[in-house]
């Protein structure tokens, strides 16, 4: 036991990995207020393309939607950083996380989308239709309003994912919480920092995780 608290639980490495850490936490708060709405927004442009009469552009959009869900995005960071230097495109490690992440959510959020599009019945469009509102102001305040809240337990469980998964923007150099917690490890030789990032993670995300459990519940009622 005293073996196990030294090596993962020992407050002194913690204690003086802290404020670094600390400062990858501020780098993780950063990349989830940029690349969060990125991902909405991107999923929720993506999705209503989707819809579009045009169907070579539709079959577009379907393709690049799986596509982009079946690539790994720590693959498609590395694409992104290292590869497109040949082409004479460079980006900074955080434009190349904000742009990986949104081709990435986007085509995750675009399912969430459509699904809550999808579950609104057909009666709806023709009702406000009926009204005088054209069909994009029928998708912006009837429609999207609606699916939105059908689907909100679904776009909170994945925005968590998203939180987590900014873990890996350490492949590019991008100093945030891992990448600061794996510098103190290397340091001190002791993987305690580790658990104390995984601690941070937790008490960031452990309130959403609540809130999602409620309104999974009550949607579920």
């Amino acid at each position: 036991m005293e073996s196990l608290i030294e090596n993962f639980f020992n407050l002194k490495i913690m204690s003086e990995a802290f404020p670094l850490l600390l400062r990858g936490l501020g780098m993780t708060l950063l990349l989830c207020l940029a690349v969060i709405p990125l991902g909405l927004m991107g999923g929720l442009g993506v999705a209503l393309m989707a819809r579009t009469k045009i169907t070579p552009l539709r079959w577009l959009v379907i393709g690049l939607i799986d596509f982009f869900r079946a690539v790994p995005p720590l693959v498609l960071l590395i694409f992104i950083y290292s590869g497109l230097p040949f082409a004479g495109i460079h980006l900074s490690p955080f434009v190349t996380v904000c742009v990986g992440f949104l081709l990435n959510n986007s085509a995750y959020y675009a399912e969430i989308y459509r699904a809550g599009i999808e579950s609104i019945g057909a009666g709806q469009m023709e009702a406000a239709r009926s009204t005088g509102l054209s069909s994009t102001q029928a998708m912006i305040h009837i429609i999207l309003p609606q699916a939105t809240r059908n689907v909100l337990p679904d776009l909170l469980g994945n925005t968590v994912e998203v939180v987590k998964m900014t873990s890996i923007a350490s492949v590019v150099a991008l100093q945030e919480l891992l990448y600061s917690a794996d510098m103190a490890r290397s340091i001190s030789y002791n993987p305690s920092p580790i658990v104390l990032a995984a601690g941070m993670y937790l008490i960031i995300l452990w309130p959403s995780v609540r809130l999602l459990s409620r309104l999974e519940h009550r949607v579920g009622q």
